[in-house]
């Protein structure tokens, strides 16, 4: 049993050994490729065929594609779709979305055209702050600690004119900065706690460059403050990084009309309205059902940041992390019924911008921005935030009444036949069948054998 065990290890070991390649950055993209196809495919021309496939024609627009990341061999293609009829503080919007789900865009439509027929949606922006930290640790007395850097914060702001400089030109620029004392967590742990306005950038390099230089200055001016308890070996920079939790800078959308008005889009489901504020107070207490519905609202907004080149990841992170801040994760949105009238709204962190970044370079994120009007940072805030509002509405209104599957399934239909490499004579006959049959992986592939 031994002797066998070693010899799978060595087998193993073979095998990863095989794959190991040192200086692969510095192949060139057709090194990179060969080397990929051989030693994952075999040399299988089908695995070169579909990279290439992907390829633009364009040469100098590919050159583009291909300088956004490392190593990059291919291009990933994703749906740039259009979600019309958002009626957003008194003006229509037509919505740009990437996303691979078809439903998502689906209902982010239909709802935007009910809203659009009772008010549409009225969206602000609540607070615009973002946030660094150059996380640090002191060895010497507290006391000490603060007196320098009372001495020398000053100082943060004049040395960093150079990088604020056009910032603050935009009205943006350094806030804030204090020191927060967080050795009661951390032995020895401080924080230089800094908040920014960016303008319309999303300002994550203009962030880091700041608190680099914090840092800098902090380490390099202890002769400067004239006190010989203060030591050079007393402070330790540990990292200086902005924060993608960004719960001072928010967004809020709502959208309201009579109860009477929304329990009549759904005449068979008595007391319509009601069961969505029901289901939104599930997600309050039930952190099972909080995410997946958190989920749904995310899927609108990741798509429209996506398309309009904004760090979707981010986004993402700083959003579950406001549906925790009160130790518990919650619903983003809320609803209610006063003196008749329903109320439905979402407020969350939006850390977003509309320059910088592949906002100047990508030709699809400039053509996104110009078919939302060219907005600025705020206005597209709220254009985000107002479909993740729609996305989430149109997921509970299928919830609570016919179920989530019957419309997903409906708009799945046509990749399930793709799988299925149906023609067009098929994909049509299957259109009809499906309108009176459930949808199903199973049901579409026993339909195609039947039909074949």
């Amino acid at each position: 049993i031994i002797i066998q065990v070693s010899i799978l290890s060595l087998i193993c070991i073979y095998k990863i050994m095989s794959q190991e390649i040192k200086g692969f950055s510095k192949l060139s993209k057709k090194g990179k490729i060969d080397w990929l196809v051989k030693t994952c495919f075999k040399n299988d021309e089908k695995a070169l065929h579909i990279l290439k496939k992907y390829w633009n024609s364009d040469d100098s627009l590919q050159k583009l594609h291909d300088e956004f990341s490392e190593n990059s061999i291919s291009n990933y293609y994703l749906p740039f779709a259009i979600a019309p009829n958002f009626f957003i503080n008194k003006k229509i919007y037509v919505v740009p979305m990437t996303i691979e789900e078809s439903s998502v865009v689906a209902a982010a439509s239909k709802a935007a055209k009910f809203w659009m027929n009772h008010g549409g949606f009225k969206a602000e922006v609540l607070k615009d702050e973002k946030i660094g930290q150059v996380h640090l640790f002191f060895h010497g007395k507290k006391k000490l600690i603060q007196e320098y850097f009372d001495f020398i914060k000053p100082t943060f702001f004049k040395n960093t004119q150079s990088i604020t400089k056009k910032m603050n030109s935009r009205g943006g620029g350094i806030m804030d900065i204090k020191l927060i004392d967080k050795s009661s967590d951390l032995p020895g742990y401080y924080q230089i706690f800094a908040t920014f306005k960016t303008a319309d950038a999303m300002g994550a390099n203009f962030i880091n460059s700041c608190l680099e230089e914090f840092a800098k200055i902090f380490t390099n001016s202890i002769k400067l403050f004239n006190n010989d308890e203060l030591k050079f070996d007393d402070i330790e920079i540990l990292m200086s990084i902005l924060s993608n939790y960004v719960p001072n800078c928010i967004v809020k959308t709502q959208v309201k009309c009579h109860v009477n008005e929304l329990n009549s889009l759904e005449p068979n489901t008595p007391n319509f309205a009601q069961k969505i504020i029901q289901a939104i107070k599930i997600a309050d207490i039930d952190i099972y059902r909080a995410v997946t519905h958190n989920k749904g609202i995310m899927n609108g907004i990741d798509a429209v940041a996506l398309a309009t080149g904004n760090d979707f990841r981010a986004i993402e992170a700083g959003a579950h992390a406001y549906a925790s801040r009160n130790n518990k994760y919650k619903s983003l949105t809320n609803a209610f019924i006063k003196n008749d009238i329903f109320h439905f709204e979402l407020k969350l962190p939006l850390a977003i911008g509309t320059v910088g970044g592949v906002t100047n370079l990508h030709p699809l994120v400039k053509l996104a921005l110009g078919i939302l009007g060219n907005p600025d940072s705020k206005e597209l805030m709220k254009i985000i935030a107002s479909v993740g509002l729609a996305q989430n509405f149109g997921a509970l209104r299928s919830l609570v009444t016919s179920g989530i599957q019957k419309g997903h399934m409906k708009m799945h239909l046509i990749n399930l036949l793709n799988k299925y490499e149906a023609d067009e004579n098929e994909k049509k006959l299957a259109q009809i069948y499906f309108k009176e049959n459930t949808v199903s992986s199973a049901s579409v592939e026993n339909f195609i054998k039947k039909i074949r």
